[in-house]
């Protein structure tokens, strides 16, 4: 998918109507070299030293993104875009609790 219409600044907070089609877009590896897949379906699949593991994503009215790792865990953040020499190259996910962030960058797109 193309951001260049929404005018991404690195570091802006991405609007709500677009983090579905932000998550989707492709796939992210973080700095740690885990991996995650964001499915349509409100499915995840985060791989951490080779061990999947399946969990449900969603977006709050308020905008946050949040997703649910069974059997109980819910982390919730905002999303920022990572725009780096003009493109979009991923997402920043800060930890609505603790102000962490999670760098994901897209290393395969879905056209």
């Amino acid at each position: 998918m193309n951001f260049a219409r929404l005018d991404p600044v690195d570091g802006d907070p991405i609007p709500t109507r677009t983090i579905d089609d932000v998550l989707t877009a492709g796939d992210f590896v973080f700095d740690d070299g885990a991996t995650q897949t964001f499915r349509p379906d409100g499915t995840t699949t985060y791989v951490e030293s080779g061990r999947p593991t399946e969990g449900e994503w969603y977006v709050e009215e308020d905008g946050r993104f949040c997703s649910f790792w069974p059997p109980a865990y819910t982390g919730c953040y905002n999303l920022k875009w990572l725009v780096e020499d003009g493109e979009t190259t991923g997402v920043r996910f800060v930890e609505v609790d603790t102000g962490r962030e999670f760098t994901g960058r897209y290393f395969s797109k879905k056209t």
